[in-house]
């Protein structure tokens, strides 16, 4: 039965999506079989394993509101183990569609649950709100996967996503669970890249991962040529920085985690990158 993450965070720029397309291509390299859900309308997590966004009728769009199966939405990326789900346009406009549905913040959870014996992690890429679209993958989740960067604003909207997550712990799944706390965009170069860190462990603690996702040019690039930073670049520091987080989220939820040799030679930090 798959574990599903929801990465949540309703702030933009913060490597949410940059996090949900290379956690799960890092734990589909571990031989787990990892499905990928993009629900935010603007299909990066799509675009980012090598989909053009032309999946009209048989996107998350269609299971949300209702009109096929799960099954016909589920694609085969060009890595083993790595399915998608992929999003569309269309989920611009799902959330006054879903206002008068039955179970409108339920339509995703049952939509995924006839897959999840099928899979061993489901990862879901949301939008930057906390519309009915996140309190759909909230309420589907296991637990919530929380990537926060390294800078001056980070803490900004972190107060607002949990009380939505606790509020959705109270009324709507009393299960779950925050994952963890990601640490992005760092920069070993700036005081306040460490400064922020030391301030998100003081509310956090152990919640946040060890694993620290450093700026990095071909970590920004890979999104343009449709791939994961794995396969796009097996050797970059973005690559071991994504691993290193897959062995961590494997180990924490008790799998086997697999022997993955480092480079030897570590790239150095880019301060000018953007993650999406």
């Amino acid at each position: 039965m798959a574990k599903i993450i929801t990465i949540a965070n309703q702030k933009g720029g913060v490597g949410k999506t940059t996090t949900a397309v290379n956690l799960a291509a890092c734990v589909a390299a571990a031989e787990k079989r990892t499905l990928l859900v993009d629900i935010d309308p603007q299909s990066n997590a799509t675009s980012g394993v090598g989909f053009d966004g032309s999946s009209e009728g048989r996107s998350s769009y269609e299971l949300m509101v209702g009109t096929i199966p799960t099954t016909s939405a589920i694609v085969k990326t060009q890595m083993p183990y790595l399915s998608l789900i992929p999003s569309h346009i269309n989920l611009v406009g799902a959330e006054l569609e879903m206002v008068d549905l039955d179970d409108r913040e339920r339509r995703l959870k049952s939509a995924l649950e006839p897959i999840r014996g099928q899979f061993d992690f489901i990862f879901i890429d949301c939008p930057p709100s906390l519309g009915l679209i996140t309190l759909n993958a909230l309420t589907t989740a296991d637990s919530v996967l929380i990537p926060v960067q390294c800078e001056y604003f980070a803490l900004e909207g972190l107060g607002q996503l949990l009380n939505t997550i606790n509020m959705v712990k109270k009324q709507l799944n009393e299960t779950l669970d925050i994952e963890g706390v990601l640490m992005t965009m760092y920069d070993s170069r700036l005081r306040l890249s460490n400064q922020i860190i030391e301030e998100v462990k003081k509310y956090f603690g152990e919640k946040v991962f060890k694993a620290i996702i450093t700026r990095n040019v071909r970590l920004s690039e890979a999104p343009s040529f449709g791939k994961p930073i794995i396969m796009y670049d097996a050797v970059s520091a973005g690559t071991r920085n994504y691993m290193d987080l897959a062995q961590e989220v494997l180990s924490n939820n008790n799998q086997r985690v697999p022997v993955v040799v480092s480079p030897t030679e570590p790239e150095q930090s880019q301060a000018g990158a953007q993650q999406s």
